[in-house]
């Protein structure tokens, strides 16, 4: 008996976008709908299973490779599928979401990749979801241009050959779309929306173009997850007719869970493995996350003081060199996230020279390339990266065997001097209430002191006030940080604001909303796994 046609799908309590029609095509939905109706279970399963792990790990206060998967591990023979022309060469990506002027510049800004965000440069506006799909599909059919309505400054793409090759990310699995339902009203989870109708559109038409679909996988905890995902591509090829192995994913190593399952996850996908990325923000969360009641030795300093040469990071990012190029796959680095003052060139003097360090760092340790947040560091990355590849499209046959990572290496947090000060919990407040109050009103991607932040700085800013508060944390004058104290600091912040832009732009703004949000996902006793489940509940749009 064949399997019953799917519900279809209804979108509720969206307004009408320009142009919608063309991405909630009839076909596109029923897609998804199928998308849904087979996958959704199994992703449910696995949230309850990302619940009973880290109930384990709050009991163990430990982590190590799993003993029931040593088989692949040991197992020499198994390589992932070789990457196609289009993605052989990424020593420079640039990341950044899909409104219209970024789609332009970051398919012109000379990196070899663009990431095009659904995910945490993105705030999941049913304008940003949507009018996000749009933008790609007319970019691929060259129908994109952009006129600045400040400056008056127009965008127009180069030609097809110089234009970055675009790596999709969508949501996690743990976020819901709230705007696209069932018939029994339950959403579709965000990731099957964002994947479904980026996939149904473009599939054809970018091997049309030479290039394929590919994609960023956010967030994933097991190679149980990527096993999900690498089902979900098997249907969606065969739903289209394309060949097996077109769809190509890029893994991120973001999770400190993900970190011992390394091998695992790219063996699940290996028919549609293109590599693994360091994900360094998210990766802190997840220590936090995780290990937040394991004790004082697991209580990280000052985000900015944990640098990749911390030994628990150097553990982290040379295992996922080793093993990539062990497997015949893509070692993708870390972010730079300095965004060029035009004001002052000092500033940039001394943002310039840390990015150059850390891409000549990445470069000599095996990675084949690596991230930028805007135009400007392409060229300092890229020249990090040509210094040491030359002619050649990436490193993977240096096999880094050198390397020697024991699971008590990767969470050796107690391996770093630095301790948390009073400064790093007042840059905690001060970016979770700024980045928080953008994301309410639709921008995932905020510059803020010259870095661009994502949801990802706001999750550790936040994690870090619940642990050091939770962890009885004493600072070097003797102050214990204390809900009082956070409170204080935020009210200080929010005042500083109000000072700084105006009374009019202040009320104009979510700056109450955010301040409360933070002190919420802060100070409550049961943490929240993801300050972007209670943010979305507040979203308009």
């Amino acid at each position: 008996m064949s399997a019953p046609a799917p519900s279809p799908l209804a979108i509720v309590d969206a307004e009408s976008l320009p142009r919608q029609e063309e991405v909630l095509t009839d076909a596109a939905l029923a897609f998804v709908a199928e998308l849904h109706r087979r996958f959704t279970p199994r992703r449910d399963e696995l949230l309850t299973r990302r619940a009973e792990r880290r109930a384990e790990i709050a009991r163990t206060s430990t982590l190590d490779f799993l003993p029931e998967t040593a088989a692949i591990r040991a197992d020499d023979s198994w390589k992932v599928a070789p990457a196609p022309a289009a993605l052989n060469d990424r020593r420079v990506e640039i990341t950044g979401p899909t409104d219209r002027k970024m789609t332009i510049n970051a398919l012109n800004s000379g990196a070899r990749v663009w990431l095009a965000d659904f995910e945490d440069a993105s705030a999941p506006t049913w304008e940003n979801v949507v009018l996000g799909q749009l933008n790609l599909i007319d970019a691929y059919t060259r129908n994109i241009d952009f006129t600045d309505e400040r400056t008056g400054k127009s965008y127009a793409l180069r030609p097809n050959e110089e234009l970055a090759t675009v790596v999709m990310r969508p949501r996690g699995w743990h976020l819901n779309e709230r705007h696209l339902v069932d018939a029994d009203g339950t959403p579709v989870p965000g990731a099957l929306v964002d994947f479904g109708l980026y996939f149904f559109h473009n599939a054809q038409r970018l091997l049309d173009l030479g290039k394929g679909p590919y994609f960023y996988l956010p967030k994933t905890e097991s190679h149980l997850e990527a096993r999900l995902w690498n089902e979900v591509f098997v249907f969606a090829q065969d739903y289209v007719g394309i060949p097996q192995g077109t769809i190509r994913a890029t893994v991120l190593i973001e999770t400190i869970t993900a970190a011992y399952e390394m091998e695992e996850i790219l063996y699940e996908l290996r028919d549609h493995a293109a590599g693994l990325n360091a994900g360094r923000w998210d990766y802190l969360f997840s220590i936090v996350k995780n290990f937040r009641d394991g004790g004082a030795k697991f209580v990280l300093p000052d985000r900015n003081a944990v640098t990749m040469t911390a030994p628990f990071m150097r553990a982290y990012t040379e295992l996922l060199v080793r093993t990539c190029h062990k497997r015949g796959a893509h070692a993708i680095g870390g972010m730079a996230a300095f965004i060029p003052s035009r004001k002052d060139p000092e500033v940039n003097k001394v943002a310039f020279e840390k990015v150059r360090a850390d891409k000549d760092r990445e470069a000599n340790d095996g990675f084949d390339g690596s991230w930028v947040a805007h135009p400007d560091l392409v060229p300092i990355a890229m020249e990090s990266f040509d210094k040491v590849l030359g002619d050649k499209p990436n490193q993977k046959d240096r096999l880094r065997e050198d390397v020697r990572v024991e699971a008590a290496d990767l969470i050796a947090i107690d391996s770093l001097d630095a301790k948390p000060t009073y400064e790093g919990l007042v840059n905690a407040v001060q970016v979770g209430i700024r980045y928080i109050e953008a994301w309410l009103r639709g921008l995932g991607a905020v510059a803020i002191f010259n870095l661009m932040e994502d949801a990802a700085t706001a999750e550790i800013s936040r994690s870090q006030i619940w642990q050091w508060i939770n962890a009885g944390v004493e600072f070097d004058n003797g102050e214990k940080v204390t809900p009082e104290l956070a409170r204080k600091v935020a009210a200080e912040e929010l005042d500083a604001i109000r000072e700084e832009i105006g009374a009019e732009a202040f009320a104009a703004g979510h700056w109450q909303e955010a301040h409360d949000l933070l002190l919420q996902v802060s100070l409550d006793e049961d943490y929240a796994d993801f300050l972007t489940l209670p943010a979305y509940e507040r979203l308009r749009g």
